[in-house]
């Protein structure tokens, strides 16, 4: 499924070992201060995926995945070069940011005189603000640009275009108070007819959601809300509705190292199955939109990433194609009664086992087999 996540930020606050971490590349050279674009393929955590392994014993299980983007941080391009200016067209940063479908937000939040900042001083809200700022300023000439090409509809009085060009107006209002297009849609209480005939034209970088990351040193990691810079972050993902989470991307890009009986050891000695990178990473596959269903038999157990809401038959096409156009019918089991009753034998008796349509909408976590014919 091509969507992906773009982790973004100001250059030296952690984002590439983060990136680092989820990957699980080792490109410590770069870890700060990162000057290209880095693009990775990272696999979904889901507990879910070993317990059905347990069931029916496949010869090999293959986890949901999704791309993360380390896009170069804002001012890391050169900006002496030509390419470099004209707002996002000629920023990669910006550049970067509009070909992704959501947004991971760092921002650092720990002291280390060892470790450059941009700004000469840890401050959150500042560097949150900059790249907000930058983000607007980026919309803010796409909106200009709209209201220029629909000028001359709005004078041969087109009502679509005159309307549209009003919503353009208050919206610019709220850019130059330096709201995001989301928060100006909210406020200003925009239809979602409204929001559909902005969106149908424009694709406003300030609308991608975001989920904020606090990059905490690992001494503040058991009690996050004592860190006043993590504080600051958490209260302007709330301005926004958007999420936020702490983590340690120093600790994380460590773990990432670790063979897997010492990373399950670890984690037991904190008494958790999974790491704040772990957390992340679902919050982002569910920040998309997406969800999982799975199928399981002796030879894997693999889930399969869909958009919620997606039909029965669209969910077999990711599968593959012949299975969509053949489509008959689906046999579906929850995860819970597959995992309660043994597997697909044991939840037929139980009389769990069931038939599904073409218009049957997937829920997280069904077990399937699809029926077909070509």
């Amino acid at each position: 499924m091509p969507l992906h996540l773009g982790i973004i930020g100001l250059p030296n606050i952690g984002k590439t070992l983060l990136f680092n971490a989820m990957t699980k590349t080792d490109d410590s050279a770069h870890s700060y201060g990162a000057k290209k674009t880095h693009f990775g393929i990272v696999n979904v955590p889901d507990s879910r995926l070993q317990a059905l392994a347990e069931i029916v014993h496949p010869e090999k299980i293959v986890p949901a995945s999704v791309e993360f983007v380390d896009i170069i941080g804002l001012g890391n391009h050169d900006s002496k070069s030509p390419d470099s200016k004209g707002g996002s067209r000629g920023n990669p940063f910006l550049s970067d940011i509009r070909d992704a479908d959501a947004l991971i937000h760092v921002v650092r939040c720990f002291e280390d005189n060892n470790v450059f900042h941009i700004n000469a001083s840890v401050n959150p809200t500042r560097d949150i603000e900059t790249i907000r700022l930058e983000l607007i300023l980026a919309d803010l000439e796409s909106l200009e640009r709209r209201k220029a090409k629909l000028s001359g509809m709005v004078k041969g009085g087109d009502k679509t275009s005159k309307h549209e060009s009003a919503l353009l107006d208050t919206l610019s209002e709220f850019f130059y108070n330096g709201k995001t297009a989301s928060q100006a849609c909210a406020e200003a209480e925009f239809s979602q007819d409204d929001v559909d005939l902005l969106k149908k034209h424009l694709d406003f970088l300030s609308w991608k959601p975001v989920i904020y990351v606090a990059n905490i040193s690992e001494k503040d990691l058991n009690n996050p809300s004592g860190n006043k810079y993590c504080n600051e972050v958490y209260a302007a993902a709330t301005s926004e509705n958007a999420e936020a989470l702490a983590i340690s991307a120093l600790l994380e890009s460590e773990l990432a190292t670790f063979a897997e009986s010492e990373r399950r050891e670890y984690l037991a000695g904190i008494n958790t199955q999974e790491t704040d990178l772990d957390r992340l990473i679902q919050k982002a596959f569910d920040l998309l939109g997406l969800m999982t269903f799975f199928t399981a038999g002796p030879k894997e157990v693999k889930a399969w990433t869909i958009r919620k809401n997606t039909r029965a038959p669209q969910a077999a096409g990711t599968i593959h194609s012949d299975i969509e156009r053949g489509f008959i019918k689906a046999d579906v089991i929850t995860f819970d009664h597959y995992i309660s009753y043994d597997g697909e034998k044991g939840a037929r008796e139980k009389g769990l086992f069931r038939l599904e349509g073409k218009d049957y909408i997937m829920r997280d976590g069904d077990v399937v087999n699809f029926r077909f014919n070509v």
